[in-house]
């Protein structure tokens, strides 16, 4: 199963379009603006039906709500590559946000419900980091993937199609996942039992200060960091037509090209770093000396590089701004298995899709509303004549970063629930 669960998140990522979906969005017309518009409402369609999801998921079976999510995103991945105007494209994140809806927390689940049956729940952090670096190889052979594709067709269309053909594959690896892992129990099939299910997930978030503090680090991380990630795209841009284009391309190439050039080779050895900061994930926290110290840790890493972000855009330094891009995607990788594994090892095992749709929902709520206002502060950062725009993500990150870090030791010492 370690294999199956692996291959999902290897065909998973293989999202053609991710490292130049800014640039596309951009090559369409909208400015940053819009495109954090768009941002919000992925995140609100998927925040409307997050926790319904997760509980149809834990009533009617996990993997069929995985199949249901894929279907989703082959529907949204046609209507990205044809769309051409903006009503579409928020048609297309609509059904985007109804593939991430059904799939956050769900294929999780499976995964702690395996190790489950066989006795392995200790290994949660080992094994989930394990299979959370194979989707970031995923990604780093889809940016080897696609930046050709790019290359080749001088368009940003085909990245689009192209990422349909691994996730109907996946649709065929989850037909194989044991029908044991759906762990129903006696629960009956009904649409009045996925709302009590929902209300007792609800009242078991509530109830529990640990799992209400896991969720409030989830939007302070992950909401931060899914609002300003995709960023670097146009950073990426920038510096490649300040310095690879004047020694490596040819004069007729276009700015889409010359941007490939720059992308692909960063994305991939971004990925690489990432899905080897995954597979680390567990020795981190052995070495801090368990889950939480590695958390506290993770927020004082977070702190630095936002620093060094605001520092360097500030003072117009694209390689500084890059390089901490870059140092933000591998820490996200050591954070993120290890919220996971709290949240898991607070939580109640009837529960997991929901719980983790819960987590889902909490930081995708801070996205919806971070993601059109940092696209805003850096419009308003180009108009004003900034050595570079991007410094607002680096002051954003620095500011709830350090007030994590402070609350944090305080929030550990507390008497659980």
């Amino acid at each position: 199963m370690i294999f199956r669960f692996s291959l999902y998140g290897f065909l998973k990522n293989q999202r053609y379009f991710e490292p130049f979906l800014f640039l596309a969005f951009l090559e369409k017309g909208l400015d940053f603006g819009q495109i954090g518009l768009l941002i919000a409402v992925r995140e609100l369609t998927t925040n409307v039906l997050e926790i319904p999801s997760g509980a149809v998921a834990d009533v009617y079976g996990r993997r069929l709500s995985m199949i249901l999510s894929f279907v989703a995103y082959i529907a949204a991945f046609l209507v990205f590559g044809f769309a051409s105007h903006s009503p579409l494209l928020y048609a297309g994140m609509v059904l985007y946000g109804v593939g991430e809806a059904f799939r956050t927390g769900t294929h999780k689940a499976l995964i702690f419900a395996w190790l489950r049956s066989q006795g392995r729940e200790h290994e949660r952090l080992r094994v989930y980091g394990y299979t959370r670096s194979w989707s970031k190889f995923g990604s780093a052979a889809s940016v080897a993937l696609a930046a050709p594709i790019v290359l080749l067709s001088n368009s940003y269309e085909w990245i689009f199609f192209a990422a349909i053909v691994p996730y109907a594959l996946n649709i065929v690896n989850f037909l194989g996942y044991p029908k044991a892992l759906d762990e129903r129990g006696d629960r009956e099939r009904s649409v009045a039992e996925v709302f009590r299910h929902t209300g007792r997930t609800l009242a078991e978030s509530a109830r529990r200060p640990r799992l209400r503090r896991l969720f409030l680090e989830a939007m302070g991380f992950d909401g931060v960091f899914a609002a300003a990630k995709d960023y670097l795209q146009p950073v990426l841009e920038a510096l490649a037509l300040t310095l690879v284009a004047s020694w490596i391309v040819a004069d007729d190439w276009s700015d889409t090209q010359r941007a490939a050039l720059l992308v692909g080779p960063v994305y991939f050895a971004l990925h690489l770093l990432s899905g080897v900061a995954s597979r680390q994930s567990h020795r981190v926290s052995e070495r801090a000396g368990g889950d939480e110290p590695a958390a506290r840790l993770a927020w004082v890493g977070s702190v630095l590089i936002f620093a060094v972000l605001t520092a360097s855009a500030l003072s117009g330094l694209l390689v500084g701004v890059v390089a901490a891009f870059v140092a933000l995607y591998a820490l996200h990788n050591i954070w993120r298995p290890v919220l996971i594994s709290r949240i898991d090892e607070h939580g109640s095992s009837s529960q997991g899709a929901s719980l983790l749709s819960v987590e889902s929902q909490s930081r995708r709520a801070a996205t919806m509303v971070i993601a059109p206002l940092l696209g805003q502060a850096v419009d308003a950062a180009t108009v004003a004549g900034s050595a570079t725009p991007w410094w607002p993500i680096g002051v954003l990150g620095m500011v709830c970063s350090a007030a994590f870090l402070v609350t944090a030791r305080r929030a550990t010492t507390r008497p659980a629930a």
